[in-house]
């Protein structure tokens, strides 16, 4: 008898590309969301300049782009790992 070889997960399916795109999206809504909230307390906290909404909203962006790297790299799948 020929041993059969263990089945493959497909890495190339549409649904988990489509999965990837919305993780990516959400993860980065969120975490800008939440930069803006907690940038709109720091400008309470500083008397309305304006200025805390913008660091909080950049922070947030900043999460939210190393969450992106993490996802992308668990789909994937880092080869250093």
């Amino acid at each position: 008898m020929t041993e059969q070889q263990p089945h493959k997960p497909d890495r190339s399916s549409p649904w988990k590309a489509v999965g990837l795109v919305g993780a990516i999206g959400i993860d980065l809504t969120v975490c800008t969301l939440a930069g803006f909230w907690f940038g709109s307390w720091l400008d309470r906290l500083w008397n309305g300049s304006g200025i805390g909404i913008a660091v909080g909203v950049l922070a947030g962006l900043a999460v939210g782009i190393v969450g992106i790297i993490v996802i992308i790299k668990k789909i994937v799948g880092d080869p250093n790992e």
